[in-house]
């Protein structure tokens, strides 16, 4: 029994109506599935497979079973995400954000990429409990969405992914900057926040690019201008290429270049002025989590990107498994908003007492609490 065989039963807008001979086709032929023919950017997009309602008595009731078991297990995962990553991976992105903000006078640069991954972090919490609530992650959703929401969720979720590994790219390319040159300031604060901001403008035009393409592909077909845009794909690979690999080798050449300038010791690495040795650490964690719950999801998307053009035919339980590990691959994308925060906090060393300085302040009000008035008297004393 090979992977070809019958015909799909799947189309873009649901589950298309059988003729007679293609019943009387199914029965002699294994029951399988036209991969091209599933919706979406990706696998787990625009399919709500998980009801497994798409099987019928010709089927292996071991396909149908196999359906309900991973429906299961993603529907825990998923549920178990939303009670406990969810309100933890918020509450310490919106404390990274505002612990940084009220002690500017104090941020490096790092803080600001890391304020940066936080916001972006904040955009995908805002997406997860749609996503995971709805019929592609759970058996029991509680909405379902058209495709203008689907549409908007989809530019969000591509923006806050373009925010996060261009930061952690920038990040790394800046932090050689820092220590090659450590008093050149082509690296500070002010022209990060700068950078910061050309991060997002660029993530929303990229983003920009592939919303034309999905927002072709829900309109009519009369369209002359739209109807030669249909090419879900194209958006794909403009994904892929920009939001991973650019940054996959960016990142790869930095690291190339920190590593040869930490084996020459020099007289600059005596210097005051210089990055916490600790950001280094932080840097290595960072830009390796940070790939390592990126890239299945790129690379479910680099599958499906390739096979869209082929007339590829699985059997039910092998889609099943392929869009099982490509809802598990998003899942995976949406943690990096609730480890990145937990990261910060437990390898940054100054964050803590920036944290004790808000709440002082928080606790003491505006003038301040009456040993830092004193402190200050004495200095100008």
């Amino acid at each position: 029994m090979g992977l070809f065989g019958s015909l799909p039963f799947a189309e873009r807008a649901g589950y298309s109506t059988q003729t007679e001979a293609e019943t009387a086709q199914r029965k002699t032929l294994p029951s399988t599935v036209q991969l091209n023919q599933y919706a979406g950017a990706a696998p787990c997009r625009n399919f709500a497979m998980w009801s497994c309602m798409v099987y019928n008595s010709t089927d292996d009731p071991l396909d149908h079973q196999l359906c309900l078991d991973f429906g299961l297990i993603l529907s825990v995962i998923s549920l178990t995400y939303l009670i406990i990553c969810f309100p933890v991976g918020l509450c310490y992105n919106v404390l990274l954000v505002v612990v940084n903000l009220s002690n500017k006078g104090s941020m490096t640069m790092p803080d600001v990429y890391f304020v940066n991954i936080a916001i972006a972090g904040l955009v995908l919490s805002v997406v997860a409990p749609v996503e995971l609530l709805g019929p592609r992650f759970t058996r029991w959703p509680i909405w379902d969405y058209n495709n203008e929401i689907y549409i908007t969720l989809l530019i969000l979720f591509n923006i806050s992914s373009l925010v996060v590994m261009y930061s952690t790219t920038l990040l790394s390319l800046d932090y050689y900057i820092e220590r090659a040159l450590p008093r050149t300031y082509m690296s500070s604060v002010y022209n990060t926040k700068h950078v910061c901001g050309f991060i997002w403008g660029g993530a929303v035009l990229t983003s920009f690019s592939s919303l034309l393409f999905y927002v072709c592909n829900h309109v009519s077909t009369k369209i002359i201008e739209c109807s030669k845009m249909q090419n879900k794909e194209a958006a794909d690979a403009i994904m892929i290429f920009i939001g991973y690999v650019v940054p996959a080798v960016a990142v790869l050449y930095a690291f190339v270049l920190i590593l040869r300038i930490r084996k020459e010791a020099t007289p600059l690495d005596q210097d005051s002025g210089r990055l916490d040795p600790s950001i280094h650490r932080l840097l290595l964690t960072s830009v390796c989590v940070q790939f390592v719950l990126w890239t299945p999801y790129y690379m479910t998307l680099l599958v499906h990107t390739l096979v869209s053009h082929r007339e590829l035919y699985l059997y039910i339980s092998q889609a099943t498994i392929y869009y099982f590990l490509g809802c598990l691959s998003q899942l995976l994308a949406f943690s990096s908003s609730f480890i990145t925060p937990l990261m910060y906090r437990k390898m940054n060393r100054n964050f803590s007492h920036k944290l004790q300085r808000l709440l002082k302040r928080l606790h003491c009000g505006e003038q301040g609490c009456a040993h830092e008035r004193s402190e200050v008297q004495q200095v100008f004393t």
